[in-house]
């Protein structure tokens, strides 16, 4: 169900190296990074992401320092998500598409839900 989580972190090198040392222990490393974006995890998949790029406690518009992504069966769920998500009341945050600075076959959707959280669909999956 849950694809991946990711929040802001108020001082990136620190939180950097926290979570480097806490996290070694139960197997998980650094399996991708984008700039002061640091995601953790096994065999190739981040689960949990740090971002350092902005303050937690500062908020743009509505949007929160808190990320989850939903895991989609396919890219057509994908793009169903993302439409009930608009249309029950969520704002667009990025419309459905690939990614491929993430990865080539990833397919994801953006929506800031009503109290400001960035949530999201993805389907790691290559179109059939």
């Amino acid at each position: 169900m849950i694809d991946h989580v990711s929040y802001a972190v108020s001082n990136f090198k620190n939180s950097r190296a926290f979570y480097d040392a806490a996290l070694k222990p139960l197997g998980y490393t650094v399996q991708m990074e984008f700039g002061l974006h640091t995601g953790y995890g096994t065999k190739g998949k981040p689960f949990f992401w740090i971002d350092g790029a902005g303050d937690p406690k500062e908020h743009v518009g509505k949007v929160r320092g808190f990320h989850l992504a939903f895991q989609a069966p396919d890219r057509a769920s994908v793009d169903a998500f993302y439409n009930a998500a608009i249309a029950a009341g969520g704002h667009d945050n990025g419309k459905p598409g690939l990614r491929p600075d993430y990865h080539p076959n990833y397919y994801g959707a953006f929506v800031i839900d009503p109290d400001g959280y960035r949530i999201e669909a993805v389907c790691h999956r290559p179109q059939p």
